[in-house]
């Protein structure tokens, strides 16, 4: 028997073509051919729709749907709990702050600040959309 292959993490979103964006920044990820941004104040029709972003080996990693309305999740708790969070890691504390800052310059929302934090240190964001993600420092 053969098993499901993973294949990537789809995240609704009001906007594809910024959320993308976020996070091909954020990550240094890159577009699946024929996803890319047009020039700028050229119609986007693929944008309106549906992104892949892929990994350094062409691997699918991030998709993006465009969706009418989207009600952004109250972490940590509320009316509309998350049901799905990405998690990151960075290598030492210097690099959290790093990515915690070029990720609010990018349109993060920082949710929670535990970097001084000793036992585990983490930031918790939430990109443009709302959707929830955490940087931590490890070494695996």
């Amino acid at each position: 028997m053969t098993h499901p292959a993973f294949r990537q993490i789809v995240l609704d979103t009001e906007n594809a073509r910024e959320l993308a964006e976020f996070y091909r920044e954020l990550l240094g990820l890159m577009y699946q051919p024929g996803d890319e941004a047009p020039p700028a104040g050229e119609p986007d029709p693929v944008g309106a729709d549906w992104l892949v972003l892929l990994g350094e080996d062409e691997r699918r990693l991030l998709a993006f749907q465009q969706v009418e309305k989207l009600e952004r999740a109250t972490w940590p708790e509320g009316p509309r709990p998350q049901q799905l969070h990405l998690d990151f890691s960075v290598r030492t504390l210097d690099d959290l702050r790093t990515h915690n800052i070029r990720a609010l310059s990018l349109g993060a929302t920082l949710l929670d600040d535990r970097i001084d934090d000793p036992a585990e240190a983490l930031v918790v964001l939430a990109d443009p959309a709302g959707h929830p993600f955490c940087i931590f420092v490890t070494t695996d």
